[in-house]
């Protein structure tokens, strides 16, 4: 990603620009999502769109929507192992 807010919105729009061209040859439909993730980064509507899908998809896959890699470890559901030493 360029450090560049304004290089990353032309990138972004190019992208967007693309996919809705989609069914030229060279261009393909990939590039209107990649362009929206791109754009996501600069512009607040398209950012609040990205966080409402991902929140829904959570939903849809059962976990909660702060739940991810960087909330920490998931503790496990194993009880404790019982102690087999005859005395």
């Amino acid at each position: 990603m360029p450090q560049s807010a304004p290089v990353r919105i032309a990138l972004g729009s190019g992208l967007v620009v693309g996919g809705i061209l989609g069914f030229l040859p060279i261009l393909g439909f990939w590039m209107f999502p990649l362009g929206l993730l791109v754009l996501s980064q600069d512009v607040p509507v398209v950012r609040r769109w990205r966080r409402i899908f991902v929140v829904r998809m959570r939903r849809r896959a059962g976990t909660k929507p702060g739940a991810g890699p960087r909330t920490g470890a998931k503790q496990s559901q194993c009880p404790p192992a019982a102690d087999t030493t005859d005395e």
